[in-house]
Formats: C-alpha cells, structure tokens, sequence
C-alpha cells in the first residue's frame, strides 16, 4: 500500500506540472510569434536506505518547439515576419539581450521603437529610436527608412536595422519572460541572411486541437492518480479493521 499511495501520489504531481506545461501552450494560442514547449516524461528509481523499490516520474519542460508558425498578412508597416529561420533582438527586462518572432512592432510614447509586449528592439547602434517622421519603412533586411517630415516622398533616409540573428537552436533557451537567450549569456551575432515580410506577422505554433486533446488526457490521468490513492486509503482502513478484529 506504500508504494501504491507512493507511485500515485507523485503520478499524480507530476501530471500537474505537465497540465501546467500544456496550459500556457493553450493560452498563448493567439499569441504573435509563440513557440510551444516541450513536456517530457522520466522514470527513475529512488535511492536511500534499503533496496531501490521505489520509482517516481519526473516531468519537466524538454525545449521549444522551433517550427514556424503561419504568415499572416496585416499590411501595418510596422508589422514584420520572419522568414525562415531568425530571431529579432530586444532589450529585456534586466537590459540583456534577448530575442524573439514576435514583430508586432510600435513606437512608444518616448519614441522607442518596442513590440506588443513592450520590449525595445535593438539595433546595430543599441535600442532604436525612431523622430516623428511622414513615413516610415522596414526593409527585407531589417532596415529601417524613414521620410523626414517636410521632405519630398523619394527621399528616404536610413535611419538603423534591426539586429536580425539566427543561432544554433542547441543555444537557446525560453526564460521565464517566455523570450529566447542565449544559454552562455553573450549576445548572438547579427545574421545578414536572415530575412522579414513587411506588412505580415507569425502566428503561434501552438497546436489548439492537439492540445486540447491533450489536456483532457492528462485531467483523466491525474483523476486515475487519485482514484489509486483513495483506493490505497480503503486498503489501509480495511487491513486496520482487520488487525483490530484479530
């Protein structure tokens, strides 16, 4: 009966944090540029005084999932996608660099050029900046054009690019403010290869219906779970009455 509540109990844990996992995918289903996490499953024995008869699951996030997402076409000028492969550099919450899909891009009421969720995209010369302009325009490239105010229509002038990179998948690793970094701490280099869509912007990876399905799969695993230990409990009361009656 120990070892019945024991295998439960953590079964039933470790379904949670997979629900959980499986959770933020679902909620960031309509979110620009999301990458989907991984969920993986380990079994392992337990070790202490005593033979090893004990074996617990151990569920923990296994990664992103790279693939892209589809391209949808918005024609904002700020909206940008990605194509192919590529990342775009921001600024994060404690000033490194970090990077993302999402190209939901704006500018802030300081003139700092952000996307949807605030963070300052970087540039070859560090955060952008963008002055108020007639028209502004984002390369393939990256490349940022703007047409001053008063000047004629043709006469675009550069003003930065965005910083456009594209590491090794092995290198990255999704922080706890859902952006990718670098899991040696440096800044990856820019990557002149790596191309945008004006006018577009990536959807989600995220698989609604596979993860719907899969989240009725794990309420019922972890409904098993605790039909053991309830089980495991009236085995125990009923061995106790046993003894009593003896």
């Amino acid at each position: 009966m120990d070892r019945m509540l024991f295998i439960a109990m953590n079964g039933a844990k470790q379904t949670m944090t997979a629900q959980s996992i499986n959770s933020n995918n679902l909620a960031n289903a309509s979110t620009t540029g999301f990458k989907a996490d991984f969920q993986s499953s380990l079994s392992q024995q337990v070790y202490g005084p005593g033979l090893p008869s004990r074996v617990y699951a151990s569920v923990e996030n296994a990664g992103v999932d790279h693939t892209q997402g589809s391209i949808i076409t918005t024609g904002r000028e700020l909206d940008i996608a990605i194509s192919g492969n590529g990342l775009i550099a921001v600024q994060a919450a404690d000033g490194s660099e970090a990077y993302t899909r999402a190209g939901d891009l704006k500018i802030d009421n300081l003139g700092r050029l952000t996307n949807g969720a605030g963070q300052t995209i970087i540039g070859d010369g560090g955060p952008i900046s963008i002055p108020a302009n007639a028209k502004l325009e984002v390369g393939s490239d990256g490349t940022i054009s703007i047409q001053p105010i008063g000047q004629a229509v043709n006469s675009l002038a550069i003003l930065d690019r965005i910083k456009l990179v594209n590491p090794d998948n092995k290198q990255l690793e999704k922080g706890s403010d859902g952006l990718m970094h670098m899991k040696n701490g440096k800044a990856a280099a820019a990557d002149a290869s790596v191309q945008v869509v004006s006018g577009s912007l990536e959807s989600s990876n995220v698989n609604t219906v596979g993860t719907l399905v899969r989240m009725i799969e794990l309420a019922r695993q972890y409904e098993t779970n605790i039909k053991m230990m309830k089980s495991a409990e009236d085995t125990d009361r009923a061995s106790a009455e046993m003894i009593k009656i003896s």
